[in-house]
């Protein structure tokens, strides 16, 4: 006898591309829709970029916060909204995943026949604001499980918050690259949109714009390597014409040859040798995760979540946070050593395998089995 199907709700600010919403379209064709039945409630009605690819898979898709498509911020009666919503659906379980939905959520499921709860924090916790504090206190509680992406975030989230007993449930997951470009023409092609030498040696990175990552450490470091490998080139993703701070800390080390790049991190992974990471933050690295996918070594500073990810000497090789001689040595020895590239790489396309949404959805839904139990 299969077991008995449940109606689960995903619950978050907005489907914009990026972060968590990415996360749950990449999970959501690898859901286990014989025992779960997924659908997702957002608030904010001009980020809905994602609502296309969940609605593919299969998942049904409710706005909060007014009409899809129309500016945002929410309709202020999404409370409301979410009350009706739970009502008519009768949901048996209720995946949170930012905090004021999350804080209406447990203040909206009282009751015998209430939902059972399970949260996800997708950052560093924080006191929240006055009110969502406030909403936290009284019901955080009431999470039935809570999940992180990393154990440095869930570190962070106060055992006074949880049940007494509960341990934060740690489910790290990456980018689902499966239909992103790869191989010698995805490089070739990669490189002729970022002017690249076909022969260089490219570094790459991501972001820049986020506390705690640090590219001024990679400049310098990278100012350093130029002068006993010329030959090698840094790009950075995502710092583009939108972020002038990095451009300025380049100029003022006397860097001419740095490519800032778009957005587009899949598209232009295939360009690079070595995948460069100087965030210091807790939250789990995507552009990490998304880098080992594609078979890229990598340096990262040993801090945040990055030492959860790879171990020093066989993924890549780790060093102190805001070292740039540290940083520089370590890019000259993969720069220098195309077999050790090859090494490090696989090994991390392997390990980056049991990041996947696959895997990942696989240990949520074990969260909810457990969370379900009668």
């Amino acid at each position: 006898m299969s077991p008995r199907r449940t109606r689960v709700l995903w619950l978050l600010g907005d489907l914009g591309p990026g972060g968590a919403a990415q996360s749950l379209a990449d999970r959501a064709r690898h859901a286990d829709t014989e025992r779960f039945e997924i659908e997702v409630a957002y608030l904010l009605p001009g980020r809905d970029a994602l609502v296309p690819a969940l609605k593919s898979a299969g998942l049904r898709v409710h706005c909060l916060g007014g009409a899809p498509g129309t500016a945002w911020p929410a309709d202020p009666r999404w409370p409301w909204q979410l009350r009706r919503l739970l009502a008519e659906r009768r949901y048996g379980l209720v995946h949170t995943l930012t905090p004021v939905p999350a804080a209406a959520a447990r203040l909206l499921t009282l009751g015998r026949n209430a939902p059972r709860l399970v949260h996800t924090e997708q950052r560093p916790w924080r006191p929240r604001r006055l009110a969502t504090g406030w909403a936290d206190a009284l019901t955080y509680r009431r999470n039935g499980a809570v999940i992180a992406g990393s154990h440095a975030v869930g570190r962070t989230v106060p055992a006074g918050r949880r049940r007494a007993g509960d341990r934060v449930t740690v489910v790290p997951q990456g980018p689902d690259l499966a239909d992103a470009p790869a191989g010698p023409p995805a490089r070739a092609a990669a490189r002729a949109e970022l002017g690249l030498p076909a022969d260089a040696v490219v570094i790459g990175a991501a972001g820049g714009r986020r506390p705690g990552e640090d590219h001024a450490t990679l400049l310098a470091a990278y100012a350093g390597l130029r002068r006993t490998d010329p030959g090698t080139r840094l790009v950075l993703i995502g710092a583009g014409p939108p972020e002038p701070r990095p451009r300025a800390q380049a100029a003022a080390l006397g860097l001419t040859d740095v490519v800032f790049a778009g957005p587009d991190l899949p598209a232009l992974l295939p360009a690079l040798d070595v995948f460069a990471l100087d965030s210091r933050r807790d939250a789990p690295p995507a552009a990490l995760l998304a880098a080992m996918t594609c078979g890229l070594p990598s340096v990262a500073v040993r801090a945040g979540a990055a030492p959860e990810l790879l171990d020093d000497g066989v993924q890549g090789l780790l060093v102190p946070p805001g070292d740039p001689a540290a940083l520089g040595g370590a890019l000259a020895v993969l720069v220098a050593d195309a077999a050790l590239r090859e090494r490090l790489g696989t090994a991390a396309r392997e390990r980056a395998a049991g990041f996947g949404a696959a895997a990942a959805q696989r240990a949520v839904e074990a969260v909810y089995r457990r969370v379900l139990r009668p």
